[in-house]
């Protein structure tokens, strides 16, 4: 990869040897290697026998999950919070997990529609809930650096399961507990 970059600087008019891109092959390398490390991962491993049999019926909601990806058209940065909720049907995960499984989907080249759709369909898979949803809000730097140059839009997508895309009042509550002591970050 770094001799990829080396070249990549050359294309772009630079010289590589020059003193502050000596190391910038390296380096780019490292990163790239580091915000697509979701290639890598297993969300099985990950999941590390933390589900639990428990009778509880209610919604468990985690909320304002950091999500950092790369969009798979320019290779730049989106970023925000991702709010995911379920409703168990006799199993639940261990709460840490759900981050963890946002990180690893979202550590691979992306677009934020089927970002939504891959933690919802993975928790799903494994969860067996009455429902899911998850909603993504995200900044894409490749609207706010490049193109329109719209600095301040906000993309938001969801994915709806179970009892969550078939019953409105499951989707209002999800809906209203995310909005519910929202920071203003």
């Amino acid at each position: 990869m770094e001799d990829l970059i080396s070249e990549l600087l050359v294309r772009m008019g630079e010289d590589p040897d020059r003193e502050g891109l000596r190391k910038t092959p390296l380096r780019a390398s490292k990163s790239l290697k580091f915000l697509t490390k979701g290639y890598k991962q297993d969300v099985d491993k990950i999941l590390n026998d933390a589900l639990y049999d428990v009778e509880y019926n209610e919604m468990v909601l985690v909320k304002n999950i950091d999500v950092y990806s790369l969009c798979e058209h320019h290779l730049l940065p989106f970023y925000g919070k991702c709010h995911v909720g379920y409703i168990p049907n006799k199993k639940i995960v261990g709460l840490s997990k759900i981050p963890r499984i946002v990180d690893v989907l979202a550590r691979r080249l992306q677009v934020q529609e089927r970002l939504s759709q891959q933690i919802a369909k993975t928790l799903d898979g494994v969860l067996k809930p009455q429902g899911i949803g998850v909603v993504i809000e995200a900044k894409h730097l490749c609207m706010m650096m490049r193109g329109i140059e719209e600095q301040n839009t906000v993309v938001i997508t969801s994915s709806m399961l179970g009892v969550f895309l078939k019953d409105q009042r499951t989707r209002m509550e999800f809906m209203n507990l995310i909005q519910n002591g929202k920071s203003n970050n």
